[in-house]
């Protein structure tokens, strides 16, 4: 190739770097559009709009076939999350018995005896009345955002991932899909109830509301936990996949890096945990569950891709 030749192929290369900036900031003003006229993407539908835009915009200017690539390559993940997210409402339809009362004696083992986490939180940060219309103080904004994270962290990984490795992308996201199924099969077999939801039923004495959202209602975003409502299941709630999934990208984090800073990725999953507690998602002990449903799957998945020598 001659330097001539060479420079007529690196133009048009070159130009569409240079209109890269203005792509990414359209794409931006879409989003914070759609969010504010519309909602917060949570389905995966949305999810994945939103991703491949997301590539569209950063890879301007290659082939439009190879945009192509991101759905080939992303179908199977999308199939089994749009799978997880309508199939967890049939767990208790199809084995019948709702567990209620399990989680409320082991945390209040956890306490003692005393009072369950939730409603030592929530007497001490929530207000008096402790109702979700109760006005948010600066934390709740804070906690609201890190439990809308459980949507957003783990897919941005594995995007970021699958432009700069497809391997790493791989490794990761047979985890972040096992930790999903894995979740539905013990949503399925273990139905169980939170505690806003025992509360509500009686079957906890105090009063426990549901909380989340707490924080997001005054800049007009309020309602996206409403929509998950719609979708879910209100007894899918043993182990906690919010929880699971923080402490899955935290040890994903501990092991890729290097650094000693890298074990302040824990920091991620406790703060979720205090989260959930605090609005009534979750007991303590749904948490130690996805916390540990976490360890098995790196455990497992990484001894599965050593075994059949799938790189990593």
């Amino acid at each position: 190739m001659t330097t001539e030749e060479s420079t007529e192929a690196t133009e048009p290369r070159s130009k569409a770097v240079r209109w890269r900036p203005l792509a990414i900031a359209v794409y931006a003003a879409a989003l914070v559009a759609w969010i504010v006229v519309i909602g917060v993407p949570t389905d995966p539908f949305q999810m994945f709009a939103w991703m491949w835009l997301a590539v569209i915009a950063w890879r301007w200017g290659v082939p439009a076939r190879a945009h192509l690539d991101f759905v080939k390559d992303w179908w199977p993940a999308f199939a089994v999350l749009v799978v997880y997210l309508y199939s967890r409402g049939l767990s208790d339809e199809l084995i019948g018995t709702v567990h209620w009362t399990m989680p409320i004696h082991v945390d209040r083992w956890l306490t003692g005896g005393n009072d369950l986490p939730t409603a030592y939180l929530q007497d001490a940060l929530c207000g008096d009345p402790c109702v979700r219309e109760t006005s948010p103080r600066w934390y709740d904004v804070l906690l609201t955002t890190v439990y809308y994270t459980h949507f957003v962290v783990a897919l941005t990984l594995a995007l970021v991932l699958w432009v700069r490795n497809r391997v790493d992308w791989a490794a990761w996201l047979s985890r972040y899909l096992v930790m999903n199924v894995a979740g539905l099969i013990v949503y399925v077999l273990y139905p169980m109830a939170p505690p806003w939801l025992a509360s509500k039923e009686g079957y906890i004495a105090e009063s426990l509301p549901r909380l989340t959202g707490r924080g997001w209602s005054d800049i007009g975003l309020g309602g996206f936990h409403v929509i998950l409502a719609e979708v879910g299941n209100p007894v899918a709630a043993m182990p906690s996949l919010h929880g699971g999934i923080a402490m899955l990208v935290a040890l994903w984090t501990i092991r890729r890096l290097t650094s000693p800073w890298r074990w302040t990725a824990l920091i991620y999953p406790l703060v979720m945990a205090f989260a959930l507690v605090y609005y009534a998602e979750h007991y303590v002990i749904d948490i130690i569950a996805g916390w540990a449903l976490a360890g098995l799957v790196m455990f497992g998945v990484g001894w599965w891709e050593r075994r059949h020598h799938v790189p990593i």
